[in-house]
């Protein structure tokens, strides 16, 4: 059972430096946010800042039966909380930030990444280091959907990536997703 609306709000708005939202991501975010992620079997895929779960959900609706999906969340409540509600053995929670990435995957590859972490509140050198981390362990042809409230992160996505390109999110607020992908 998902939390109400009014219950995430007050839950996401004590945690706004590290959510980086008061309001759940709306659903035309979470399809969009996940249509560039393959469907091919056996693939590996991650997310950073899972919340309560609505992205993680279409995440999971759109990979395969097979594939695996780390969901990293620093806020060990949201990761109880999911826990608790989602069922899927192709899940594994991480309570853990986005920085430690590496420690978690193992050396494995990645085909897909998922954020909704709050770059926006993070230093630049922060932003960075979280950014080329995954750029260096996806795959050829991989891609790295970020949503943000701010169109204005363009330019750090760029630096990173072989390819970038943004989307708005006709939503009340605005929603922008900023897709990126490593060449092949």
């Amino acid at each position: 059972m998902t939390k109400s609306k009014l219950d995430t709000a007050i839950d996401f708005a004590k945690n706004l430096f590290t959510t980086g939202a008061v309001f759940q991501t709306s659903r035309k975010t979470e399809r969009e946010i996940c249509t560039r992620l393959s469907r091919e079997p056996r693939k590996i895929f991650v997310e950073f800042g899972m919340g309560h779960g609505n992205i993680t959900r279409q995440v999971l609706k759109t990979i395969a039966p097979d594939a695996k999906l780390y969901t990293f969340e620093i806020n060990p409540e949201f990761c109880e909380y999911v826990a608790r509600t989602l069922r899927d053995d192709r899940l594994v929670i991480v309570n853990d930030g986005a920085e430690n990435l590496l420690k978690h995957l193992e050396g494995q590859r990645v085909a897909g990444f998922v954020s909704s972490i709050p770059f926006t509140f993070f230093a630049k050198e922060k932003r960075l280091a979280i950014l080329r981390q995954t750029y260096d362990v996806l795959e050829p042809g991989g891609v790295f959907s970020q949503v943000l409230y701010s169109k204005f992160h363009y330019k750090i996505f760029d630096q990173v990536f072989d390819e970038a390109d943004v989307r708005k999110i006709s939503t009340i607020p605005l929603e922008y997703i900023y897709h990126c992908r490593k060449r092949k």
